[in-house]
């Protein structure tokens, strides 16, 4: 039982002993109930007053009863409140346990990482909304006035992946990557994404030659408190009274995609420098993890080494002399859902496909006629025909033999399986929650 638990349970018995010899002095010997009171208490803290009348044969029983109890009590009360102070300062950071367990059971919430202006403006904020989040702080005097304001937090870096595993990513809506440096919050995202795709994520930016790395990283969004701040003075002084906005979801970011590189022996990549190495993987690179130690946004003229981890942003795989690489495979995905059908797009492409997606049967039909693809996976349910109907026109093109064919249903039933193996479709994948152990299963039939 815990401390506060017994805690608890000495006072319930304190107050029950109380009552009952109040009321038993009462019944017994007449006294009236202040009388009684004073006589329980005296009895119980063992005082030694003395009666405050004679008491009767039965009285003097019930006393007994009442100190042996009484005091057992008493004893036990003090017993927890000594334990409790015990281990608190035998454990100083116990409140992190408690911390953690609140932390737990959050669901759809905000991660916050970094506590600087803007993040403790963001969670001002959100607590003033009554909105759930989370924040992630790595400076001693940071997280001593985070648990002044007695908000959810998490000390830690908040590029890492343990930390925002425990944050709750897996469960969180957004992330809000706020951190002291570009470099800190392009690993951020990075990390964000690849941990839960289907996160909404705001970055924040000094400098807007960061700002294309961040959204091909990962971000839905970004923004700069510097160009904010110029544009509201701006807008003030024109009194337009407008603010601007960005439409994100325009932007294409299948052609680029960050990825891990470790430099080997046969990369020819060891004492090369940065901006050179980055002209033999037709990339940049962002970021270098030699043994515990990251370089982010490297110095172009920093020399690798062997062994070094290289976190690159380059444009489609190319076999290039010197580097060993591989051509992705295609696949085209088809589906109405602009939500599936990006969060599908980050996953393949996260998986190592080049991936391509048409929102109608005839768009993704004619995608495949154009690509010819390795694979296609189609929703069995579209605006302009059904999955199966473009699985066997696919089937009917010459050159489609090898071409794998998935369809993409929430239909379990036992004759859509036989009708799409009637069509040429390789597998049905079931719709899932998780959307990674689909990815996987295409993955594996795609060889």
């Amino acid at each position: 039982m815990s401390p506060e638990k017994r805690i608890k349970l000495a006072i319930c018995l304190v107050l029950f002993f109380l009552g009952a010899g109040t009321v038993g002095y009462t019944l017994i010997d007449g006294y009236t109930p202040l009388d009684a009171f004073y006589m329980t208490v005296i009895t119980i803290t063992t005082v030694g007053y003395g009666e405050i009348q004679q008491l009767s044969p039965a009285g003097r029983i019930f006393t007994i009863f009442l100190i042996l109890s009484g005091v057992g009590s008493i004893a036990f009360t003090a017993g927890a409140f000594t334990e409790l102070v015990i281990e608190r300062s035998a454990n100083p950071n116990r409140w992190k346990k408690a911390m953690d367990k609140k932390i737990e059971k959050l669901k759809g919430h905000t991660i916050i990482c970094g506590h600087g202006r803007v993040g403790a403006a963001a969670a001002e904020y959100f607590k003033k909304n009554h909105a759930q989040f989370v924040i992630i702080e790595n400076s001693p005097e940071g997280v001593e006035e985070l648990q002044e304001l007695g908000y959810h937090f998490i000390q830690g870096d908040g590029t890492r992946e343990e930390i925002l595993l425990k944050a709750g990513i897996k469960r969180a809506s957004s992330v809000l990557a706020v951190l002291n440096s570009d470099p800190d919050n392009l690993f951020a995202v990075l990390t964000a994404r690849e941990l839960n795709p289907v996160l909404h994520i705001i970055a924040r930016t000094e400098h807007s030659s960061s700002e294309s790395r961040m959204l091909r990283a990962g971000a839905d969004s970004v923004i700069s408190p510097f160009v904010a701040a110029g544009q509201r003075v701006a807008e003030s002084l024109l009194a337009k009274g407008t603010t601007l906005s960005k439409h994100l979801d325009s932007i294409d970011t299948s052609l680029v995609k960050p990825e891990w590189m470790q430099v080997s022996e046969q990369s020819l990549l060891t004492g090369k420098s940065v901006a050179d190495a980055g002209n033999i993987l037709h990339g940049s690179i962002i970021g270098i993890r030699r043994e515990t130690a990251d370089a982010l946004l490297p110095a172009t003229d920093m020399l690798l080494e062997l062994g070094d981890n290289l976190l690159i942003l380059r444009d489609p795989i190319r076999v290039h002399s010197g580097v060993v690489t591989v051509q992705p495979k295609k696949i085209v995905f088809i589906d109405d859902n602009p939500v599936i059908l990006r969060l599908y797009t980050r996953l393949f492409q996260k998986a190592g496909f080049n991936i391509m997606g048409a929102a109608t049967g005839q768009e993704g039909y004619d995608l495949v006629v154009k690509e010819m693809p390795d694979g296609v996976v189609v929703d069995f349910h579209l605006p302009d025909t059904t999955g199966l109907v473009i699985c066997e026109k696919i089937k009917a093109l010459s050159g489609t033999e090898n071409m794998k064919l998935f369809l993409f249903t929430a239909n379990e039933q036992e004759d859509v399986r036989k009708m799409a193996k009637a069509v040429g479709v390789e597998r049905v994948v079931v719709k899932s929650p998780d959307a990674g152990e689909i990815v996987a299963l295409v993955s594996s039939d795609l060889g």
